[in-house]
């Protein structure tokens, strides 16, 4: 356990310390933001400090924190030391500058600041990208909240589409989704994801304090586990693919510049930027222990080992019966709450995009609409077709982690243009060039190539990254 702790030391310490750094870099000003600025009562609203942390904290920890972490503690303990130095150095500073740039431009999603600093070309495929993913991801939250709820509440195991209390299942969140997506800001997420955000944490807490009540098997990092996985896939790039949600995932800028739109204050930022992608990391480490001790408990069956039925195996291994419901209830919350804003990040960002305004709701149906059809579509397919969830994930898994990358640079290139340290988020951006481009040259769902020509390649385009943007910051210093 001793390796675990360290790992939960990192986390705060760095969170303390380089969470300071990074808000100090940024220098956040006592001007007005976007929720006054632009305030329209339906994106724009200003509210607390705290609101904030909280749906924040519930829009960006989908099924990432949780599945990642039951994936990715299939390469040892080395886990607990790559998922806190992830946060600190990578994720936590994604998170913090997408955020803080958006308020900066007055709420632009992640589309609109890519557009600023990185041109249209980059824009128009990144349009594209994120669209995709944002699809894909609302899709799959859907899939997985709709499986858990009638597995844990109606001992349901039949998950096909033509079983009515399936399909029924999907039809309630996705309407859910909808109104949520349509409803101004405060009024569905704003009353209720802080309360929410309480359940999850709850439920995550039932767990820790499972350990030490039941006691927990862990591993220590050692020569011998430093990269030990049953199917002998690499920790490079694999494992930073696999812990997306609680590393750094390109998805969580779709989020904040959501939040972005309701920050009262920039000193706001780092609590509920820097600070909630810590939390999810917590969660994640806590998951992911939770785990290994039910993996080499072996009461894990291995053809469900890596999925999403481990999280029940958990809640009744650590909380008593009675409470066991409500783990598996803040681990359903996590899907629920993350799709609907992703939808509604997809509203914003194409209503941002076509510069089409939504203070009226017919102007919002006009995009949803579409919308909610391309999701029933990819959910109508995704429960036809064999190994499908698979398949969306992993696609889901290369655009989020793609995304990120464009992030890192458009505050890579704010800070060059301020003469500040831009390192701290261009190193990140080019360490994930690296993961992302290894991952798809050699996947089947890429180019199948051999992973040691796949990292060659990807080195190769890490250096191609970074002398192309050091010219350009040059360029535009003059």
């Amino acid at each position: 356990m001793i390796t675990f702790l360290f790992g939960i030391a990192i986390l705060f310490i760095g969170y303390l310390l380089y969470s300071r750094y990074v808000d100090k870099i940024f220098e956040p000003a006592d001007i007005e933001t976007p929720a006054h600025a632009c305030r329209d009562d339906i994106d724009y609203v200003p509210m607390s400090k705290n609101k904030n942390a909280l749906i924040h904290l519930l829009n960006i920890a989908g099924m990432g924190p949780i599945i990642g972490a039951i994936q990715g503690i299939l390469f040892g303990p080395v886990a607990f030391i790559l998922i806190p130095l992830g946060c600190v150095f990578v994720g936590g500073v994604h998170d913090y500058f997408a955020g803080m740039l958006s308020v900066r431009n007055n709420g632009a999603q992640i589309t609109g600041l890519i557009r600023k600093y990185l041109g249209n070309n980059f824009f128009v495929f990144f349009m594209v990208v994120v669209s995709i993913m944002l699809l894909l991801l609302a899709t799959v939250f859907v899939y997985t909240s709709g499986d858990l709820l009638v597995e844990r509440f109606f001992g349901i195991n039949d998950f096909s589409i033509t079983n009515p209390t399936v399909a029924c299942s999907y039809i309630i969140i996705l309407l859910y989704f909808v109104f949520a997506t349509m409803f101004p800001i405060d009024k569905i997420i704003g009353k209720f994801y802080p309360i929410l955000g309480g359940f999850l944490l709850l439920g995550t807490g039932l767990v820790l304090f499972g350990f030490f009540v039941n006691g927990v098997n862990l591993q220590n990092l050692s020569i011998s586990n430093l990269c030990f996985h049953p199917d002998k896939l690499p920790l490079i790039p694999m494992f930073f693919m696999t812990v997306s949600c609680g590393l750094l995932s390109g998805f969580h800028a779709t989020q904040a510049t959501i939040i972005s739109r309701t920050v009262d204050r920039e000193k706001d930022g780092k609590q509920i930027f820097y600070g909630m992608m810590c939390v999810e990391s917590l969660i994640s480490m806590i998951w992911a222990a939770a785990a290994m001790d039910v993996y080499s408990t072996n009461l894990v069956p291995q053809n469900i080992i890596g999925t999403v039925n481990v999280v029940n195996i958990i809640a009744n291994k650590f909380v008593p019966f009675n409470l066991s419901y409500i783990v598996t209830l803040a681990v359903i919350i996590l899907p629920i709450t993350s799709g609907d804003t992703a939808l509604r990040g997809l509203r914003i960002t194409i209503a941002d995009a076509l510069n089409f305004d939504q203070k009226r709701i017919v102007n919002r149906l006009l995009i949803v609409v579409p919308i909610v059809f391309c999701v029933l579509f990819i959910l109508i397919w995704a429960k036809t077709n064999a190994d499908s969830f698979s398949f969306i994930w992993r696609y889901f898994t290369f655009f989020n982690q793609l995304i990120a990358i464009p992030t890192l640079c458009c505050a890579t290139i704010y800070l060059a243009l301020c003469k500040k340290n831009f390192w701290i988020t261009f190193l990140p951006a080019l360490f994930y060039v690296f993961i992302t481009m290894s991952f798809i040259l050699s996947e089947k769902i890429g180019f199948n190539l051999p992973l040691k020509y796949s990292e060659i390649i990807g080195f190769l385009l890490t250096v191609l990254l970074l002398v192309c943007l050091l010219k350009y910051i040059k360029k535009q210093r003059g």
